[in-house]
Formats: C-alpha cells, structure tokens, sequence
C-alpha cells in the first residue's frame, strides 16, 4: 500500500451513490492556483430542493423551490466566506462559526470546538470545515467534527493541517457511503490530484458525482501573486 499515491478525484466518487457533502483544498499542479471545491449531495425531497448562488464573492445554499422548504436549518446556510486573508469552507453554518472566530481573535481549531456534529440521529452528519491562508505559499486546514458513538453521546474533534504542494489536494467528505443510518467519514482526508485547469477539475468531479442524488458543485481557483480568481458553479436544478 502507498500512502503518499494521490488519486483522481473522480476515483474516489464515481460508483459510489452517496458521499454526501465533500470539500477539497489544494495547490494546482503549476504552484500557481489554490483551488477549493464544495459540492452536496440529497436524499430527501427537502435536501435535494437546493441550488448553490454567489453573493458577492460568498457562496450560499438557497432553497429551488421555496414552497417546498420543510426544514431549512441543516440544508441553508453560507458555505464558503473570506476573512482577511483566509478563506473558510464548511457544509453547515459553522462557517460563521469560524468567520466571527477569527474576528475574535481565535485560531479554526478553537472556533470549533464550541460545534459538534448536525443533530440529525440516527446519522449524526459530521460537520466539515477548511481554512485556506491565501498568500506566497499557500498553507491550510481541514477539520471534522464527529460522533464518538451511536446515539450521539460525545464529540469527536480532528484537525490536519497542510503545507501545499504543487499538484496534490485533500478531500473531505461527510459519508463513507449510502446506508442506513449512513456511516461517517473514517480516517486522514483523501489525498487526491489538483489540475491546473478548472473546467477539466470541474467536470471530472460533477460527472463522477451520482447523478441521481448530485445537487450542486462549487470550484474556485485563486491566483496567488494577485488574490484574483476563477470560478464555476454547476445547478442540477436550474
């Protein structure tokens, strides 16, 4: 076994009906281009009622239909937001959890640890977070928060951080895969490959992304030397 073997992302998805929400961050295969990617997954009429929209420079879950909204407090909320500069990703509302952590001074890992995991039993959905620190070397961390046990007694708090390297990402996702309940992600982040073209990034991951339970996907590639960037936004509902 390698432990150092990167995969394609489309690798580790493709076949698999329900990894649930994933997010990787990493260095394109140049140097040149931090690149961050969010995409979520639905079962449920309610959670598949979604589209992801951009609002100045954030990224937020909204509702397709809105007269269709059951229950919009684990399925909406700002899922990527810039503090300073540090971009924070996460599938849930800690990302204002971790954005007025840094306003206050906190470091990710301790504006976290006042969270746990969704209060969604019998799943228990980790919650998933990154943090990118934008400059000349692009550093960052992900975390995930996690139920120790099967009625959702304790918390589980894990953090990796990251130096980048050029062409190497990590991927995080909520779910190993459809069950029921549905069991979480296990071990480190997924070291997978970041290309250096972000349609080519794009479209490897939506396609390999189940196409009946795929929602939305969000990719973002930065320009280091400026803070300038790229983005693409897919829709199932349109």
């Amino acid at each position: 076994m390698n432990i150092y073997e990167i995969h394609e992302p489309s690798e580790l998805i493709r076949g698999n009906s329900y990894v649930g929400r994933g997010i990787i961050t990493g260095l394109s295969e140049n140097g040149k281009k931090a690149v961050c990617a969010y995409f979520i997954m639905g079962r449920s009429e309610n959670s598949r009622n979604r589209v992801f929209a951009v609002e100045n420079g954030e990224l937020f879950t909204r509702p397709y239909d809105e007269s269709k909204v059951k229950d919009p407090s684990l399925i909406i909320y700002a899922a990527l937001r810039q503090y300073e500069n540090r971009l924070i990703v996460t599938n849930g509302n800690q990302t204002d959890t971790v954005y007025e952590g840094f306003e206050a001074g906190k470091s990710f890992a301790e504006a976290l640890s006042e969270r746990a995991f969704e209060p969604d039993a019998p799943n228990f959905t980790p919650r998933i977070s990154a943090v990118m620190n934008l400059g000349k070397k692009l550093t960052y961390s992900m975390s995930i928060l996690k139920s120790m046990d099967e009625v959702g007694s304790m918390c589980a708090r894990y953090t990796f951080d990251y130096a980048a390297l050029p062409g190497l990402g990590h991927f995080l996702h909520t779910y190993v895969c459809d069950g029921s309940p549905i069991p979480s992600f296990q071990g480190e982040p997924e070291r997978v490959r970041i290309a250096d073209d972000i349609d080519a990034f794009t479209d490897g991951l939506w396609d390999a992304l189940d196409s009946d339970n795929k929602i939305s996907l969000y990719t973002r590639y930065i320009d280091l030397s400026d803070g300038t960037y790229t983005e693409r936004l897919i829709n199932k509902n349109r």
